[in-house]
């Protein structure tokens, strides 16, 4: 019997196929007619018009990887700072103005229903972005892959400001529902916590040669939701995989009969907690105990679900290392080694010999830290109950490890110590990132600098004993959301002057640099920026009632807010500025406007009191007739990418400021630099790289290097006599201690004035502050000769090719994972 005949129809991409799509969608899936229908229900249905032209390629992408048996790429991260999913669509299938005119002609205004798409709450800071950068180059250099992490419900939270303080409320983004997601309810794994951990066979047989089962275990099922991840000029395309918690039993019947309704649903409550938000409050025990459970919940059923994949097409796991990669993005995926022994031992019978090798041969890892209490780590007590078997097989990996390090190097009790798995040093804890070094065949840090003090810090010792496993892959940015999208009239400019593919090989843009000096040219880019001025200045009139000047120097910094991130200091020299206004409003030549965003952490009562610190500054200032147009500053709430595609390309100037030797990278200093914004920061992480990309002219560079911290540190650094020194920093440190800016509560800020004068102050703001206001001096300088400005900005975005994502996949493809391009 002949198999039947398999036919659909293919749609169309012209104006009008995508009107009638939209009308379809709009009746048949949104299920309103014109006259019901809200502007959500026309997003909706644009926006699965838009999705049907991307399934085709994605099922024929996914079935070419199984035709050619390609090695894949799994991207474990506990983030995936996507954002809002249709422009990004409409961008990689280039399609942006066929669809606005299509949905005009339905009497629609596309730019006005985009605005209503929620930004995907599946991330909170660089991570996450980073690891969205990452899935849109991979897909767009055809390199087969797929993200895997969790679909949170309310994500991190939503951040409002209600006196100027950080509130956290939850961000409800799936209410509308989420019309980019494929639910797959046959995609289950059982993810079991808890329980013990049994031997089977004779005790005869040593016990590390028996089976190990895994009993009276609570067990919460994992669920599939995939969403397409679109190449850009290409058909290839990736998958992100999410999972969310579904509990085995919906509904204790018996209870609920007997009219105990809470009781009824507890267990499913419990269950499906694990998936509901994005790093719980981890103050308390239970908080810490839930993201253990979130850890392990994504890990165990991405790593089931791989093995699933590949057994379809192999009867053994011989070739496991060469057909499949798993990447560790940060320390949060690390459970995905002892889960993956866990399978090739007690599941799949493997000897432990062979499932180490092939853990070996699989795995790789990012570090995105040099700071120690940053690096993660589990304590044995809630590991063991929470995970035994883990636990077990951490022990396991250790000993060979420890023998082996004996067998090597001799009984060195002290770098056996040192080295362990096992901190033995007060509460007995797992060192995670020591895991993740130990099971990986690459270890790589995410800048010239971070990957070289990773190897003299926190991995000293490791990295002596592999040295070669150790490398570094300078992170990157996608130029499609960070130009392409997010700067249209940045990209009009480039487009007319190098054409268009600056887009797939950002290299092109170097073009640029002959035309910098050029008068005609920077004038171009200087419309461009006003017009992004513009914008931003329309946004925070309409949502934050502000009113700017365009004709100002915008001045920004937005990134998680914390400690190491310095913005505290930002908020020294604004005050410092004030201050010289009040005094001799002559002396401040240069108008600006000066922005802050960003979250704190719901339990990071210091970053918290920055927040309120800066809001407090802020209407201070902006409520003071004597600043008139020369100093205006705003706190941003609910820092987002959609934000970020609107905040980055009006900046003009761009604050990297961390202490020397904190920040691993940083991407906003890459998509700052992309649009055209002036560096002003510390040599630290990538801004080293961007300074010898751009030319030190053409960068503000102030503060202590990395070896000059250490050595101020060593020396016993003390903060007094910096205050001593400068009559300047002594009035701004006053204006804050006495209550200035909240004289309702003057002793609000004295936790800040201690922290920086009597507690240390630990990342060395006053030790930098002259030259940080020095360097603020130099801005202005340059500000006050426009046409060297825009030649200075056009510089920097035409030297930013080294820092597409696209470069860094590239090399993670050839270097680490192994694996090429498929062929389409």
């Amino acid at each position: 019997m002949n198999a039947p005949v398999f036919a659909y129809d293919t749609p169309h991409r012209d104006i009008d196929g995508l009107q009638r799509a939209i009308a379809n969608k709009l009746m048949f899936t949104v299920g309103k007619d014109p006259k019901a229908a809200r502007d959500e229900d026309w997003l909706h249905a644009a926006a699965y018009a838009v999705r049907d032209l991307l399934v085709e390629r994605w099922m024929a992408c996914t079935h070419a990887q199984y035709q050619q048996d390609a090695k894949r790429v799994y991207y474990f991260s506990m983030e995936f700072l996507i954002g809002r999913s249709f422009g990004n669509a409409l961008l990689a299938l280039e399609l942006r103005a066929d669809v606005k005119e299509a949905l005009a002609r339905l009497d629609v205004d596309m730019d006005a229903i985009t605005e209503l798409e929620p930004d995907a709450a599946l991330g909170n800071g660089g991570l996450g972005r980073l690891a969205a950068c990452f899935l849109d180059s991979m897909a767009t250099l055809g390199i087969p892959g797929m993200g895997y992490g969790i679909r949170y419900d309310y994500g991190m939270f939503r951040q409002t400001i209600v006196d100027g303080r950080q509130v956290e409320v939850p961000d409800y983004w799936l209410t509308h529902g989420n019309p980019w997601e494929f639910p797959r309810p046959e995609v289950l794994y059982r993810v079991q916590f808890g329980g013990r951990v049994v031997q089977d066979g004779d005790s005869s047989v040593p016990a590390a040669l028996r089976r190990h089962r895994w009993v009276d275990a609570r067990e919460v099922t994992a669920m599939a939701y995939d969403t397409i991840i679109p190449g850009y000029g290409t058909q290839a395309t990736n998958t992100l995989r999410l999972w969310s918690a579904k509990a085995t039993e919906e509904i204790n019947l018996s209870a609920f009969n007997q009219g105990n309704y809470f009781a009824a649903v507890e267990t499913r409550n419990q269950s499906e907690n694990v998936s509901r938000v994005l790093y719980p409050d981890d103050s308390t025990p239970s908080g810490r105990e839930l993201r253990l459970h979130q850890e392990y919940f994504f890990v165990s059923a991405s790593v089931q679900d791989l093995l699933r994949r590949y057994l379809q097409t192999h009867d053994s796991f011989d070739q496991l290392p060469q057909k499949v990669s798993i990447h560790l993005n940060d320390t949060h995926p690390v459970l995905a080694v002892p889960e993956l022994m866990r399978l090739l031992l007690d599941e799949h019978g493997l000897a432990w010999d062979k499932a180490w090798t092939l853990c070996q041969g699989v795995f790789s890892y990012t570090n995105h830290t040099l700071m120690h209490e940053a690096l993660e780590t589990w304590p044995v007590e809630m590991l063991g109950r929470v995970l035994p078997r883990h636990l077990q097989i951490i022990y396991d990996i250790n000993a060979h490890f420890l023998k082996d390090i004996t067998a090597t190097h001799g009984h060195d009790i002290d770098l056996m110590r040192r080295v362990s798995l096992v901190d033995e040093s007060g509460e007995r804890r797992v060192r995670m990132a020591y895991l993740a070094v130990l099971a990986s065949h690459s270890v790589n840090g995410v800048s010239a600098l971070h990957s070289q003090l990773m190897t003299e810090s926190i991995f000293a010792d490791l990295a002596r004993l592999w040295p070669k496993r150790f490398n570094n892959k300078t992170n990157g940015i996608t130029p499609r959301r960070w130009l392409a999208h997010a700067n249209p009239a940045l990209s009009q400019m480039l487009d007319g002057h190098i054409g268009r593919d600056w887009r797939r090989d950002l290299s092109h843009i170097a073009k640029m640099k002959p035309l910098a000096g050029q008068k005609a040219v920077q004038q171009e880019f200087l419309q461009a920026k006003l017009a992004n001025k513009q914008r931003l200045a329309a946004w925070l009139q309409d949502h934050m009632g502000l009113t700017v000047s365009t004709s100002a120097l915008f001045d920004v910094q937005v990134k998680r807010i914390h400690e190491y991130k310095r913005q505290l200091l930002n908020v020294l020299h604004v005050i410092s500025r004030y201050l010289r206004l009040l005094d001799d409003p002559a002396s401040v030549t240069v108008p600006r406007v000066v922005l802050f965003a960003g979250k704190a952490a719901s339990a990071y009562h210091m970053a918290k009191l920055i927040i309120a610190l800066i809001n407090d500054v802020a209407r201070t200032v902006n409520a003071d007739p004597r600043v008139g147009h020369k100093l205006r500053v705003a706190f941003i709430p609910n820092y987002s990418v959609s934000l970020a595609e609107i905040i980055i390309p009006a900046a003009d100037l761009s604050e990297q400021i961390s202490t020397a030797g904190t920040e691993a990278s940083g991407t906003g200093n890459m998509k700052f630099g992309l649009n055209g914004a002036l560096t002003l920061g510390t040599l630290d992480g990538a801004n080293v790289e961007m300074r010898d990309h751009v030319g030190a002219d053409n960068i503000f560079i102030f503060g202590h290097t990395t070896p000059e911290v250490t050595a101020l540190r060593r020396e016993g650094y003390r903060p007094q006599p910096y205050v001593d020194a400068s009559p300047d920093l002594q009035r701004v440190l006053e204006a804050i201690r006495s209550g200035r800016f909240s004289p309702q509560d003057p002793h609000r800020y004295q936790a800040i004035y201690d922290t920086l004068v009597n507690w240390g102050d630990h990342y060395l703001l006053l030790a930098d502050y002259a030259s940080y206001i020095e360097a603020q001096d130099r801005v202005d300088a340059a500000w006050q000769n426009p046409s060297r400005w825009a030649e200075q900005a056009l510089l920097n975005v035409a030297s930013m090719g080294e820092f597409s994502s696209d470069r860094t996949i590239a090399q993670y493809a050839s270097e680490i994972w192994k694996t090429k391009a498929i062929d389409l």
